[in-house]
């Protein structure tokens, strides 16, 4: 993981426009440990590392 002091938070319409995958797909990923997990943001809203999304793109499991 590279992660640096100007790593975003990205919010789910990004990730999923970025990776190419659907919302179901993403959290059915999470559940099987093969997608970063979200950063909760607040009670209502959750967020991922820019930085943890690029290393996925780059080569995803």
């Amino acid at each position: 993981m590279t992660t640096t002091a100007t790593d975003r938070i990205i919010r789910l319409p990004e990730v999923l426009s970025r990776t190419g995958l659907k919302q179901s797909t993403v959290y059915r990923k999470i559940a099987d440990g093969s997608f970063p997990k979200q950063i909760k943001l607040s009670r209502n809203c959750v967020g991922w590392r820019e930085s943890q999304i690029n290393d996925w793109i780059e080569a995803p499991r």
